[in-house]
């Protein structure tokens, strides 16, 4: 199907921003996108910025709370939007043990507010994007798939389970066309330095301590953000209609291992002092509560009838990755600053 005009929910995160720059630089989509961001700590419009000049009459972004429906009315009363893909979330485990309130309006009612625009304003499809985490945690050995029991661990994997349920329900209750995909860990360019990876590398170039959570044996199934994307468009065009698919690349690995994958890279493209090694930077500190063991995705469904396929090796991504945060300092420089949110109050005040 040839989308006209593409919503985007929380467009200027990590995901949200790889996905509107693949569709426009990647798959030369010709359409409009709409991206509706609140612009939280982790969301940066200047991701994106460069994408109005380069792309006009294409990409159009409001600074909107999901939460709001008024504000959400005002969007679907200006754009014949034919498709949601729903990015906007509440991510970070540790921040949902803290202050689990804003998980749950966020992830679960901006979820609601969200699909009842859809029902309401008649849209063609409502992609939702969601995680491995509101499986649990697995055993040594197995991996989940769709047909995988729901046992969150977190508030952050509970707010994201309710949100799926309640996707699915409206599918079954008002004949909504939806589709669902669970996906493990991603990293790639543009992700916020809390998140596992770019910590460990803006960490790791500084020569600073390398925090492993427990005895760092946590296993995760990691993905490129890119390879993300693409499998999400290729659900929303090929997938069928209330179905559930999970994304993962086999990039399982023990966090001790990732963290000193990334440490010799590190070395590699920007060598030590001699005698030095990032991997003695690593520091174990104390596990986090209900820190799921283990995770890892069964993709055999996403493979098998919509022949998708990740382009890169986890290796191979990470030092993409790494070569991308070295090659743009400006960037981490800004997110790390106290000046990146009064540059977005400055240029974003308002919430539209």
């Amino acid at each position: 199907m040839r989308w006209k005009t593409i919503l985007v929910t929380g467009g200027c995160g990590f995901i949200g921003t790889n996905f509107i720059r693949f569709l426009l630089e990647k798959e030369g989509f010709d359409g409009k996108i709409v991206n509706v961001d609140v612009l939280t700590y982790a969301a940066n419009p200047g991701n994106l910025e460069d994408l109005v000049e380069r792309y006009p009459g294409q990409y159009f972004f409001h600074r909107v709370d999901i939460c709001d429906s008024t504000a959400l009315r005002e969007i679907f009363e200006a754009y014949p939007i034919e498709l949601v893909c729903h990015f906007a979330a509440e991510s970070h485990v540790d921040r949902s043990i803290k202050n689990p309130r804003s998980f749950l309006e966020t992830n679960v009612m901006g979820t609601f507010e969200l699909l009842e625009m859809a029902r309401r304003y008649n849209v063609a499809r409502f992609h939702h994007v969601s995680t491995d985490e509101v499986y649990g945690s697995l055993g040594p050995s197995g991996a989940f798939s769709e047909e995988s029991p729901y046992r969150p661990n977190s508030p952050y994997a509970a707010s994201k389970a309710a949100s799926d349920h309640l996707v699915r329900a409206y599918h079954k209750t008002y004949g909504l066309e939806v589709t669902i995909s669970n996906c493990s860990n991603n990293y790639g360019p543009y992700q916020f330095p809390e998140k596992l990876v770019p910590l460990m590398i803006l960490r790791g170039l500084n020569w600073e301590p390398l925090p492993v959570y427990g005895d760092g044996r946590h296993v995760r199934d990691w993905i490129h953000v890119e390879d993300h994307c693409e499998a999400i468009w290729l659900i929303v065009n090929e997938g069928k209609a209330g179905e559930t698919y999970n994304v993962g690349a086999r990039g399982e690995m023990e966090n001790i291992e990732l963290v000193g994958l990334i440490c010799d890279i590190l070395d590699e493209m920007v060598p030590p002092p001699r005698g030095k090694r990032r991997r003695d930077l690593i520091t174990f500190v104390q596990d986090r509560p209900g820190h799921d063991r283990r995770y890892a995705i069964d993709a055999t469904k996403i493979t098998e009838e919509l022949h998708w396929r990740p382009r890169r090796t986890l290796e191979e991504g990470l030092r993409e990755t790494i070569r991308w945060y070295l090659e743009n300092p400006q960037w981490v420089s800004q997110v790390q600053s106290g000046e990146y949110m009064r540059w977005i109050e400055e240029h974003y005040g308002g919430r539209r």
